[in-house]
């Protein structure tokens, strides 16, 4: 995929067509100072956005593969373009993490780019763990990361109650041990 032009791409759709939304996943660790190597872009979008969001895409000559109530994947022919990943913010949990989503330099700082705020790229990797076992380690890789880049400036309630969501309160307590460098 080639993450440049895609990028600048969808930005500018996003813009244009005011689709409410924010990085999130593997490029998004990237944008928050924690890069790994991803093969696909993630956002998260508002549900009431979805129309134009397909729209758009269908033009730029993607195709929908998946589509349900929490998620749409899209696909493009011409691997440049590669493939996209949508969650769709509808409850109120999503539409908050949408809300706080600010504008980071992206692209080696040419590009603006609406991102989650690290909690909540964090709150989403307990999701995808919870939902996946198989994806625990790499999950947790980029959670660990994004502490120890973030650490005293994270709302750790926030982490706690992500993780209480799913059970896992004595887990985030002992990450905040671990990480909260101002405890």
């Amino acid at each position: 995929m080639d993450f440049e032009l895609v990028l600048k791409t969808l930005i500018s759709e996003f813009s244009r067509l005011n689709i409410r939304s924010a990085a999130i996943g593997g490029f998004a660790l990237g944008v928050l100072g924690a890069p790994r190597q991803t093969m696909d872009l993630d956002f998260l979008v508002h549900r009431d956005d979805l129309d134009k969001l397909d729209k758009a895409l269908t033009a730029l000559g993607y195709s929908r593969v998946f589509h349900s109530e929490n998620v749409s994947q899209y696909r493009h022919p011409q691997d440049a373009w590669g493939s996209l990943d949508f969650i769709h913010a509808f409850r109120k949990i999503s539409l908050a993490m949408l809300d706080r989503a600010k504008d980071y330099p992206a692209l080696g700082g040419t590009q603006s780019l609406r991102t989650a705020q690290p909690e909540d790229v964090i709150g989403l990797k307990i999701q995808a763990m919870f939902n996946d076992p198989e994806r625990r380690a790499q999950e947790q890789n980029d959670i660990e990361r994004l502490m120890v880049q973030h650490c005293r400036r994270l709302d750790w309630q926030r982490i706690q109650e992500f993780y209480e969501v799913f059970g896992l309160a004595e887990e985030a307590r002992k990450l905040r041990e671990r990480f909260d460098r101002d405890q």
